[in-house]
């Protein structure tokens, strides 16, 4: 069929003006489209969509200038066989308002290790929970795992014996960590939650140095992050949100999470408040003798079974020398 020499020199006009004009749409409408009011970006900024699904996904809450935090864990308990092991790893960082030479330096990291999870936000204990909840948004969105274990940059994972258990398990619904139910709402200072009228009492939660979420507590929080009042204490806020949920919540003293170590006990999965010192110390005793103290065992405070049976207030005493 022949076209018209007319319609021809028409066509050829008058249609790069027209493709030019529906580009221009669509950019604008991506641009203040709700859903891209911050960017994200992993690693080398490649497509996570095609990446196979992996027992664990690590978030690693860190900060611009925790460089040597991060090099150390990922020469540690980071350093693991993924081979072996199917755990993927990122370091959640915000980059919002950094100076030149820490976007000089996070370039060059995520350059060099392609495990940076950058967060368009500024980063401070004032916006924490939503740094958290926005990395849960762009893992959900992502990456494929069955379950998620949020840490900070000064915890250290016994990661192969905490793969190991969470292979065995089927429960999508999983809250796993060191419960507390007993706690008062804090009034003063840094750690202040204002918002939070909900009780004298903080609704039970698991402390934030580490815990896991089964993928479908996950998917729950990120799709209903909208709705969500955040509070100052990221820990307090997944308590709080997932209160009404089906969350199955394990309390494992095996996650030493508090304020302060407990010590240090061969049976830990989690240690929470650990130097780079601490870290090196204990990856060299795990990788020769596959514990994390040896014969080096200490407590300096004691730990609790949560009662899930009697009332929060109730649920956490301190009375037993053999849990870790």
């Amino acid at each position: 069929m022949m076209i018209p020499r007319n319609l021809a020199k028409v066509v050829k006009r008058f249609l790069p003006c027209v493709v030019s004009f529906l580009i221009g749409i669509i950019l604008t409408l991506s641009i203040n489209s709700p859903e891209t009011d911050y960017s994200t970006s992993i690693g080398n900024d490649l497509p996570l969509f095609q990446e196979p699904s992996v027992t664990l996904l690590v978030l690693v809450i860190s900060s611009p200038g925790n460089s040597e935090l991060r090099n150390v864990i990922r020469e540690t308990w980071l350093s693991i066989s993924k081979k072996n092991h199917k755990f993927k790893s990122y370091f959640v960082i915000g980059d919002k308002d950094v100076n030149s030479k820490q976007v000089y330096d996070l370039s060059l990291e995520k350059s060099r290790y392609g495990d940076l999870m950058t967060l368009h936000l500024l980063d401070s204990y004032s916006t924490l929970t939503n740094k958290v909840i926005k990395s849960f948004e762009f893992s959900h969105q992502n990456i494929r795992f069955n379950y998620l274990l949020k840490c900070d940059d000064d915890t250290f994972v016994d990661l192969e014996k905490l793969l190991g258990e969470l292979e065995l398990l089927t429960e999508p619904n999983l809250y796993l960590g060191f419960f507390d139910g007993r706690a008062p709402v804090q009034t003063r200072g840094k750690w202040a939650d204002t918002e939070y009228r909900l009780c004298d009492r903080y609704i039970p939660y698991a402390l934030g140095g580490g815990y896991v979420l089964g993928r479908q507590m996950v998917e729950f929080l990120a799709s209903n992050s909208h709705l969500l009042q955040q509070f100052n204490s990221e820990d307090v806020s997944i308590g709080a949100w997932l209160s009404g949920t089906k969350a199955v919540r394990k309390h494992d003293p095996r996650f030493d999470t508090e304020w302060k170590s407990r010590g240090c006990s061969n049976k830990f999965i989690v240690t929470h408040k650990q130097t780079a010192a601490d870290m090196k110390v204990k990856w060299k005793r795990l990788s020769k003798t596959g514990t994390l103290c040896d014969t080096e065992e200490t407590k300096v405070r004691l730990s609790y079974i949560y009662d899930w049976n009697k009332p929060p207030s109730e649920c956490c005493l301190k009375d037993n020398h053999n849990v870790p």
